[in-house]
């Protein structure tokens, strides 16, 4: 199959054809294979995502207030959710990548793919218009959203550990990667979660980034809560 027929197949799964076409090559081209990527388009994208998820849910969850909505935002838009979508898209099929990170198994990287699909939503957003990239958005997430309840999305680590600090007026926590393992497509993250001001740290590992920090830091805020107690080493 070649390369438009691939094009020509992804917009009928989209349901619509793109007036443009190289804004939606531009947004299924990785910097690896050349200048004109879609980074610019994933930037553009992530604002109009989290545009029309607002709007989606602030419809949805009437009763709802802002931290609720916020954190239900937070899990519909994060990697994992976008990898997802682009799956069920087809992407791996569309994506143009260097000869390197082909062979290295990046059409199946999820953070590749929840890239493209945010710059799938800023192409849709420039090509048309925001209704039919808020129609595209609620293609991906319209079920998730209809058939979930604001109040199973508990805060997630990162979100918590973070309010805790700062309830207690203290800096918030800092992140870095202590290494990486693995081949290019199913690297393993080892990454600190620390709270300088109180001289702890906590690591935790995961196959992305966001999900080795999210494992860090709901170790850290494990220790921080059993410290809190009287008793505690913290406070002995």
């Amino acid at each position: 199959m070649t390369t438009d027929n691939r094009f020509d197949a992804l917009q009928s799964r989209l349901g619509r054809r793109f007036n443009d076409a190289r804004l939606l090559q531009r947004a299924m081209t990785h910097r690896s294979f050349g200048a004109d990527h879609n980074e610019r388009l994933e930037f553009l994208g992530d604002a109009v995502l989290n545009l029309a998820v607002s709007s989606l849910l602030f419809e949805r969850f009437a009763g709802s207030d802002e931290g609720d909505l916020t954190r239900v935002r937070a899990h519909l838009v994060r990697e994992d959710s976008l990898h997802r979508a682009a799956l069920a898209l087809g992407l791996p099929e569309v994506l143009r990548l260097s000869d390197g990170e082909a062979r290295g198994g990046g059409a199946q990287r999820p953070s590749i793919l929840a890239d493209a699909v945010e710059a799938l939503i800023g192409a849709t957003y420039l090509d048309g218009g925001f209704e039919p990239a808020a129609e595209l958005v609620r293609q991906l997430f319209g079920e998730l959203i209809t058939s979930t309840e604001a109040d199973s999305w508990s805060k997630d680590a990162k979100t918590e550990l973070q309010e805790w600090l700062q309830a207690r007026k203290l800096p918030v926590p800092t992140y870095r990667i202590v290494a990486t393992r693995g081949q290019a497509h199913a690297q393993t993250f080892d990454v600190e979660c620390a709270a300088p001001a109180l001289g702890v740290a906590e690591q935790g590992e995961g196959r992305s980034r966001r999900a080795a920090e999210q494992e860090a830091a709901r170790r850290l805020l494990a220790k921080l809560k059993a410290s809190d107690r009287p008793g505690g080493p913290l406070r002995s």
